[in-house]
């Protein structure tokens, strides 16, 4: 084994274990560009393996197969992975390595240091993009008034002397009450993010709720009587103050949640078939007009139209917000699951051309990415985009 491949090796050993200096980063993607397409090759396939064997991300064939997507996707036909290997020209075999990094270690940087991979990606880039969403919202007062929220702005949005509501440097949307002044509970305002946005806000009572993208919460200007209760469309996580003296309430429209002081995510979406609400910290009841179960960390509640509450704790609950820390994460998620996601994200629409593949995904990819990024790392499965206009277009 030569010097510089050694060398190479070490260097990706120094980048998963999160100890390269910069100027150890800096030296592994110019060897990057310097190496043999052989010398990749054998690396990447060592890498890619030592990686799934240590974190157990995919199964053996999904990652066998990955990995010959990666090391023959402009060679061979999905049909055709498992032939013989034929080296790649040094610019795809480049991309190829950054892709499989940006795989591998995607946690560990953020996407600019993805640049790595730009050149060469250029070749398959798509002519039609969309940015990532960002942080945007609406918020409609109680008596019809409606503000345009972003990241942007800050300081004072009202002070009407019962309620002050601000806008932090850190663009989240905080409710203060007048101690003595509460107005009734009656007085709804409504956040609303719209496809390809999400926001913070803090409620009058403390509790911290972070909405996901084409999603709503209703709440009042100030919580009175004997519950705190908000409704829910869409998506959020809540980290819920605590009062025993006033559950915390979230409705939506298949069931409702009641807390008294707890962290979890709750998702019900129109164009889900069920609500489902994962646990983090706390205890939760789910229920609706048939059923009612209490969760405890680590479990999930899947709620049906109609249904009874199933409890599983077949879930990663660092998984279900991965949203709320900037990335997309499948875990054995079917394609139309994964594109409704990507959907909201980017404000797309999304059509199907032939039949819906039956493909299942697994990994994690950061939500800064461009549309076109994100969709040419799900390509090494194997699967297959364009995007025209306002429109993913899933081929098969």
């Amino acid at each position: 084994m030569n010097s510089s491949k050694t060398r190479l090796e070490y260097l990706f050993n120094c980048y998963n274990d999160k100890t390269a200096t910069k100027e150890e980063e800096k030296e592994l993607f110019q060897l990057l560009n310097e190496a043999t397409d052989k010398e990749l090759s054998e690396i990447l396939e060592e890498r890619w393996k030592t990686t799934q064997a240590d974190s157990s991300i995919f199964t053996s064939e999904t990652s066998d197969k990955i990995l010959s997507n990666i090391l023959n996707r402009h060679k061979a036909g999905e049909g055709e992975a498992f032939k013989k290997r034929k080296y790649w020209g040094p610019a795809k075999l480049l991309a190829a390595a950054a892709v499989l990094i940006f795989l591998c270690f995607g946690l560990y940087f953020s996407l600019p240091l993805f640049t790595v991979s730009e050149q060469s990606l250029a070749e398959n880039e798509m002519p039609n993009d969309a940015d990532p969403g960002t942080s945007k919202a609406t918020l409609t007062l109680s008596n019809g008034k409606t503000i345009v929220l972003n990241a942007a702005g800050k300081g004072v949005l009202i002070d009407d002397g019962n309620i002050k509501v601000n806008q932090s440097d850190e663009g989240q949307v905080v409710y203060e009450v007048v101690k003595d002044k509460a107005v009734p509970g009656t007085a709804v305002n409504t956040l609303v993010t719209p496809p390809g946005g999400q926001y913070q806000i803090v409620l009058p009572d403390g509790s911290r709720v972070w909405l996901n993208a084409a999603s709503s919460l209703k709440f009042p200007n100030a919580f009175t009587g004997g519950a705190r209760v908000v409704e829910l469309s869409g998506e959020a996580y809540f980290e819920v103050a605590k009062n025993k003296g006033m559950p915390f309430k979230v409705r939506s429209k298949l069931g409702e949640v009641e807390v008294l002081g707890t962290h979890f995510n709750m998702m019900s979406y129109d164009d889900e078939t069920s609500m489902k609400t994962t646990l983090l910290e706390g205890a939760v009841r789910v229920k609706n007009d048939r059923d009612a179960r209490v969760l405890k960390p680590g479990e999930q509640a899947i709620l049906n139209q109609g249904g009874m509450v199933k409890v599983t704790d077949d879930v990663d609950p660092n998984g279900e917000i991965a949203w709320k820390n900037g990335l997309f994460q499948f875990n054995d998620s079917d394609i139309k699951l994964v594109m409704r996601q990507v959907a909201r994200w980017y404000d797309l629409n999304v059509t199907y051309e032939g039949e819906i593949p039956s493909k299942r995904l697994t990994g994690k990819i950061p939500r800064d990415a461009k549309a076109s990024q994100l969709l040419s790392m799900l390509e090494y499965s194997g699967l297959k985009f364009r995007i025209q206009g306002k429109n993913i277009i899933v081929i098969n």
